[in-house]
């Protein structure tokens, strides 16, 4: 397979990032017209800094100091006219909601991994201060059963030493490597330093236009 360049992730970023719909129901998404990478993660992981800092867009993904308000599959257009979409998934393993409401995410997310023929990849956020959790390795099995391609990207690597950074990165890329559906390669990110987000745009560039 031919790799991109960074460039390719920068330009695809370069133009416009709009916000499409709210999507409580798989019925209500857009029709399956154009490749989707999605991005998943506990609801205190860094999703929506993430988002910015991918986008180059400091207010598209609100932050909030109350994890877990996302409640829908949030979709982006990326591109004028648009040539991908991004997915912000609802925020998992805490929430400031019901039971019943956290239900009810779980199944849509369920639902949105199994069903949706344009999604090319997820994008699995994890904290590189903590690792893998036991609900990081609950969507990592159900990404693995509905057979999706998803990358693991570290989150808030600016908060931990390099030399612990690195040895959690290679920690990590030993279990991924265990998990049938877990692309190659793991990226380490900081939001507010700007940390690989050159190198997670050229991934979703790759995933998008060059398939898993």
């Amino acid at each position: 397979m031919v790799a991109g360049s960074l460039e390719d992730g920068r330009r695809l970023f370069a133009g416009p990032v709009e916000f499409l719909l709210a999507a409580p129901r798989l019925d209500i998404l857009p029709p399956p017209t154009l490749p989707e990478v999605a991005v998943a993660g506990r609801s205190n992981v860094g999703k929506s800094s993430l988002l910015n800092a991918l986008t180059g867009r400091h207010g598209l993904a609100r932050t909030s100091v109350t994890p877990g308000r996302t409640q829908e599959l949030i979709v982006f257009d990326v591109g004028a006219p648009p040539v991908m979409r991004l997915i912000d998934m609802p925020g998992y393993g805490f929430a400031e909601a019901p039971k019943d409401i956290v239900r009810q995410w779980q199944y849509l997310i369920g639902d949105y991994l199994r069903g949706r023929v344009v999604l090319k990849r997820v994008l699995l956020l994890i904290d590189c201060r903590h690792g893998f959790k036991a609900v990081d390795q609950e969507i990592m099995t159900l990404l693995d059963k509905a057979a999706v391609s998803y990358q693991i990207v570290l989150t808030k690597a600016d908060k931990v030493k390099p030399t612990a950074l690195a040895a959690m990165l290679e920690r990590m890329a030993d279990e991924a490597r265990k998990q049938p559906a877990a692309f190659p390669g793991l990226i380490a990110t900081s939001s507010e330093k700007g940390t690989g987000i050159a190198e997670l745009r050229l991934a979703v560039w790759e995933a998008a236009f060059l398939g898993s």
